[in-house]
């Protein structure tokens, strides 16, 4: 199995590598799914956030309300470290799971790890191993267009979000390959596909 960790900020065009890798035949693996899936109703996960967070970030039905919770942690900096230190363990263990799975179904399968807080996680002990570190880069000013333009956030609350996560030169401290997008679609996409084409060659 051949490992990618990809990374790139919010709204950093990250997305559309990933998904561009996986039409490529990339096995890609989500960590904002896993990250949905660990806090499903009935899991510890979405327990452990009631009791520290209160009722207040569930919805009617019991499921976790994303805005409500979202409204805290992007605001506050501790509060955001324990919703991490609730979830990240349970996304690693499932994520361990799911490249197991990856590399027995074929051992030389290549495998895409799409995770935004990259910088954040490597720096704890025992976390996976990459064999290619890749980060989609955009400017500030290109997420923060992306983040008013295209989802609807105010200025406000588009700076809390760019804020939240690591620096432009956290991540790019640990990439070994640097995805521009801060161009055209078809750009990013041409780089993904060079970016393919290496690594098939090598994995």
């Amino acid at each position: 199995m051949y490992l990618i960790g990809l990374t790139g900020g919010i709204a950093s065009g990250k997305t559309v590598v990933a998904h561009r890798l996986a039409e490529r035949g990339a096995v890609h693996v989500d960590a904002d799914q896993l990250a949905r899936e660990v806090v499903e109703p009935g899991t510890p996960g979405l327990a452990a956030i009631a009791e520290r967070f209160g009722s207040g970030v569930l919805a009617a039905d019991g499921s976790l309300d994303r805005a409500a919770l979202g409204a805290v942690i992007f605001s506050d900096a501790e509060a955001r470290l324990d919703l991490n230190g609730i979830t990240h363990p349970a996304i690693k263990q499932l994520t361990k799971k799911l490249f197991v799975e990856a590399e027995e179904r074929d051992p030389r399968a290549v495998v895409v790890y799409d995770v935004p807080l990259l910088v954040e996680a490597m720096k704890g002990d025992g976390y996976h191993q990459f064999d290619l570190v890749v980060v989609v880069n955009a400017s500030t000013e290109t997420r923060m267009s992306r983040l008013i333009e295209l989802r609807g956030l105010s200025r406000e609350e588009a700076t809390h979000r760019l804020s939240s996560q690591a620096t432009d030169t956290d991540r790019l401290a640990i990439a070994d390959v640097v995805i521009d997008s801060n161009g055209s679609l078809d750009d990013t996409l041409r780089q993904a596909d060079a970016l393919w084409e290496r690594v098939r060659s090598r994995a």
